[in-house]
C-alpha cells in the first residue's frame, strides 16, 4: 500500500468511526463530568469494538498497527475530541504492558482495556522531569522479591481514577536513562494516592503520590534498568498518532471555516469572495493535507518495520500539532466573536489544540530529535 493513499476498506472504516462518534459517543461525552474519567464513554467504545482496534492481533496479541491507530484517532477527533482522548489514553497506558509485560500481566489487563472495563494510565512525568524524562526521581528501592516506590508523578492523564498505571521509576541512582525501570501498578495498591488537577481543557489529569508502594518482580515491564526503552518504544508508536489527533482537529476547524465563509454575508457578498479570507482558507487546507500525509507516511514506515523511526515520528507530531494550532486560530479569526462564545465548536477546539504541542515531547524536543537524526 502506498503511504499516501488509503484503501477503500480504510476509508470505510474511518467513515464508520465518524458515524459512531457522532451518533453514540458524542452524547455520552457531553453527559460526562468535566475533568473526570468518563467510564460510560469508554465502555461504549469497548462495545463498539473501537478499543479492540488498539490491538490488531487481538487482545492477547503483542502486535501494534500505527496507521490504523492514526485513522482511528483522526476520525474520532473530527467529531468528538473527548472520545479521541479517552481512546488514546487507553492505548498509551496499556502499550507498555502489551509490548513489554509478562504474559500474566498481558492476560490480566489488555482484554479488560479492549472491553472498556479497565482504565489505563501512562505515568512518566514528574515535577522536575518533564521534557527531560531521563531525569526522573521516583525511587524504586529493592524490597525482597520486588521494590517499593516512593515519590511523585504529575500531569498524569486518567489519574487518579485509572485502574492501573504504567509507572517509570529509578532503580539505579545516577545512571540517567540507563537506571530507569518500568512497572505495571494496580491502582488499589496500598500507599498509592492522588488528586485531580484543573486544566485549560477539562480532561482527567492528576498527580500521583507513591508512599512506599510495593511492586512485585512479576510486575516489572521488560528488563530492570531498561524501562526508558519501554517508554520510548511506546512514544515512538504514539507520536504519529498525536499528529493524527491534531489533523482531525485541524480538519474540523477547516470544515467549520469553509462552511461559515460560504454562508456569512459581508461587504456585498460572502466572506469566501474576499481574498483576505479565501487565501487563509487555502493555506489552512494545504497545511492540513501536508500534515495528514506526513502522519500517514510515518505510521506506514512503523508498520513496515523500518528502522530509525524517531526522526520521522517527531516530524509528524511537530508539523501536525503546529499546523493544528495555526488552523484552529485562523478558523477562529474567520468566524469572529461567535467562535469565542462558550460552547462553540471552535471555542472548544481552541482549548483542546494547545496541549498536544507539549505532551509526549514538546515541539522543541521534537526539533531536537529531528536535528539529531540528521547526523545519525
Amino acid at each position: 500500500m502506498s503511504a499516501f493513499a488509503l484503501t477503500a476498506q480504510q476509508r470505510e472504516f474511518a467513515e464508520r468511526v465518524g458515524r459512531v462518534a457522532a451518533e453514540q459517543l458524542r452524547p455520552l461525552a457531553e453527559a460526562g463530568a468535566p475533568g473526570s474519567v468518563n467510564r460510560d464513554l469508554i465502555k461504549a467504545m469497548g462495545e463498539q469494538g473501537l478499543l479492540a482496534k488498539l490491538f490488531p492481533g487481538g487482545a492477547g496479541s503483542r502486535e501494534a498497527a500505527s496507521l490504523d491507530l492514526c485513522l482511528l484517532r483522526e476520525s474520532l477527533a473530527r467529531v468528538c475530541t473527548e472520545a479521541e482522548t479517552a481512546l488514546a489514553l487507553q492505548g498509551l497506558g496499556s502499550y507498555p504492558v502489551l509490548q513489554s509485560g509478562q504474559d500474566e500481566q498481558v492476560r490480566r489487563w489488555i482484554p479488560a482495556v479492549a472491553a472498556g472495563d479497565a482504565v489505563a494510565a501512562f505515568a512518566l512525568t514528574e515535577p522536575e522531569a518533564g521534557s527531560d524524562a531521563a531525569a526522573l526521581e521516583l525511587v524504586a528501592e529493592p524490597d525482597g522479591d520486588g521494590w517499593r516506590l516512593t515519590g511523585e508523578k504529575v500531569w498524569i492523564s486518567n489519574a487518579p481514577e485509572a485502574d492501573f498505571y504504567a509507572v517509570f521509576a529509578r532503580t539505579t541512582a545516577g545512571a540517567g536513562a540507563r537506571g530507569v525501570s518500568a512497572f505495571v501498578v494496580p491502582a488499589d495498591r496500598p500507599g498509592l494516592s492522588g488528586e485531580h488537577l484543573d486544566m485549560i481543557s477539562p480532561h482527567p489529569i492528576g498527580r500521583l503520590v507513591f508512599d512506599g508502594v510495593r511492586v512485585h518482580r512479576a510486575e516489572l515491564l521488560g528488563e530492570q534498568d531498561r524501562g526508558f526503552r519501554v517508554a520510548m518504544r511506546t512514544l515512538d508508536l504514539f507520536r504519529p498518532s498525536v499528529g493524527a489527533f491534531a489533523v482531525g482537529m485541524a480538519q474540523a476547524a477547516l470544515d467549520a471555516a469553509v462552511e461559515h465563509a460560504g454562508a456569512r454575508r459581508a461587504f456585498g457578498g460572502t466572506l469566501k469572495d474576499l481574498q483576505a479570507v479565501s487565501h487563509p482558507l487555502a493555506e489552512m487546507a494545504t497545511r492540513t493535507e501536508a500534515a495528514r500525509l506526513l502522519v500517514y507516511s510515518a505510521a506506514s514506515a512503523y508498520d513496515a518495520g523500518e528502522q530509525n523511526l524517531a526522526g520521522r515520528s517527531a516530524m509528524a507530531k511537530l508539523f501536525a500539532t503546529e499546523t493544528a494550532q495555526y488552523v484552529v486560530d485562523a478558523a477562529v479569526q474567520i468566524h469572529g466573536a461567535r467562535a469565542l462564545h462558550k460552547g462553540h465548536l471552535l471555542e472548544h477546539l481552541y482549548r483542546e489544540v494547545r496541549a498536544p504541542r507539549i505532551y509526549e515531547g514538546a515541539s522543541e524536543v521534537q526539533r531536537t530529535i529531528i536535528a539529531r537524526d540528521l547526523y545519525r
